[in-house]
């Protein structure tokens, strides 16, 4: 047996090991999203100083928004060079030579919208209270959108790769042409029931949270804590419905900001729909509202000025925490939709922020435990947001599903594994890592179980 000793390897150095493990590139700039927060900062500062807190405001701000996001990503980023796109700017057919396929998917796309219209029309509640405000946005709409969609498909045909997408699949269909693909139709179909659904609702959002904001009088809120933390929360929200509702209209190839795939499974948009109306079940006298016998948290801390102090700042921190994992996505917002993997901003710290933060001010904010009724009543709320933060989970899990048929969502998803805050402290929570830890030891040891 030898007595000379093996040379001990130094451990690698933090720096040196995250160098080896770079994150995976982010399909959205840091600078789309700065883009679009510097637009809506300059914009409320005008409204404000103007004195402009009304629904036409509201949407300039989207304008505000949504123009800096689509020019840095033109100018700076060039996503239009990109081969996600699906276009290729040397082709330049002739437009004789695309015609037949523009008409095509332009046939789909009316017969698409038409659609839409019916549903609309025949669902009451889109004509009542928040949400006739995107009715009104809609019908003004739809007859430009009619007019510039001919050149407008006519234009993209002529440099697409492949023309021949879910909306030519359904064009084909209804005329009765050879070489549909019905799984693209199903996507198509799929990703305009996203937008139809969560568009109307976030235009109908977009006048109220806007104008309260303006209306705030900053000398009087600096003498509330509690009023100054729900102004601010009113402005988080403000970022974050600004930065959703300019992701769910501005679905163009040519800013590479376009549909990839919609979720194909049904457990996720059943999980999806029931958090947003008209199907919600957490509104007020819902199965899953929490609130009954619970008070706020201004009113369990009104005796104690710092622990309301406190308690309001963090709520605003996790409010700026889940707009800023909206604002991440630039011009790609959208729920139950693959546009492009984030890597990126809070994304490099958990895959899913914004659930996070949200669920996270949901309990600080309610405190189901305490409770103005019997212990009955604590427990029962207790559960239910128990059970409101087991649908997020559940939302997440499916849309993990799907992301995960996208090797980029992979290679994400692994080093978030790897590297990611948030993940490996709850690794270490549940014991994961310390088990990862040990069988890797017993890997380097060269011992067997």
């Amino acid at each position: 047996m030898s007595d000379v000793s093996l040379p001990v390897q130094a451990p690698m150095p933090a720096s040196q090991h995250r160098g080896a493990d770079p994150r995976p590139a982010s399909a959205v700039s840091h600078g789309a999203g700065l883009a679009g927060l510097v637009g809506v900062l300059v914009w409320v500062g005008c409204a404000r100083t103007w004195g402009m807190d009304g629904p036409y405001a509201a949407l300039v701000d989207l304008v505000a928004c949504g123009v800096p996001m689509v020019l840095w990503s033109l100018i700076v980023d060039k996503v239009h060079r990109r081969p996600s796109t699906g276009i290729d700017w040397s082709l330049a057919r002739p437009w004789r030579e695309t015609i037949d396929l523009s008409l095509t998917k332009l046939a789909a796309f009316w017969a698409t919208w038409g659609a839409i219209a019916v549903i609309y029309g025949t669902g009451r509640f889109y004509w009542e209270g928040n949400f006739a405000f995107a009715m009104w946005c809609f019908t003004n709409v739809a007859p430009i959108l009619l007019v510039a969609s001919v050149p407008y498909v006519i234009w993209l045909d002529r440099y697409l790769v492949e023309p021949r997408d879910g909306a030519w699949s359904l064009g084909a269909w209804l005329t009765g042409q050879a070489g549909v693909d019905q799984r693209a139709i199903h996507n198509h179909l799929r990703s305009w029931g996203v937008k139809a659904f969560f568009l109307a609702f976030m235009l109908a959002i977009v006048p109220g949270g806007f104008g309260e904001f303006i209306r705030g009088d900053v000398p009087v809120l600096m003498r509330d804590p509690v009023a100054l933390a729900k102004w601010l929360i009113t402005f988080m929200f403000l970022i974050d419905v600004a930065f959703a509702t300019v992701g769910y209209i501005l679905t163009l190839r040519p800013l590479d900001s376009h549909i990839r795939s919609a979720n194909p499974f049904a457990a996720a948009w059943m999980a999806a729909l029931m958090c947003y109306p008209p199907i919600i079940l957490m509104s007020d006298g819902g199965p899953l509202d929490y609130h009954p016998g619970t008070r706020e948290w201004d009113y369990w801390f009104q005796y104690h000025p710092v622990l309301l102090a406190l308690v309001g700042a963090a709520l605003v921190a996790l409010t700026a925490i889940y707009a800023w994992a909206t604002m991440a996505f630039g011009l790609r917002f959208s729920n139950l939709t693959n546009r492009g993997i984030l890597t990126h901003g809070p994304y490099a710290w958990s895959r899913h922020p914004a659930y996070l933060s949200k669920n996270l001010f949901w309990w600080l904010s309610t405190m189901p435990v305490l409770t103005m009724g019997t212990p009955v009543d604590a427990m029962r709320a207790t559960l239910i947001l128990a059970a409101v933060s087991g649908v997020y989970y559940w939302r997440a899990r499916t849309e993990e599903r799907h992301l995960g048929l996208d090797p980029d969502y992979q290679a994400y998803s692994a080093w978030m594994t790897r590297n990611g805050p948030v993940p490996r402290v709850f690794a270490w929570v549940s014991g994961t890592r310390r088990a990862d830890g040990d069988a890797a030891a017993a890997g380097r040891d060269g011992g067997e179980l």
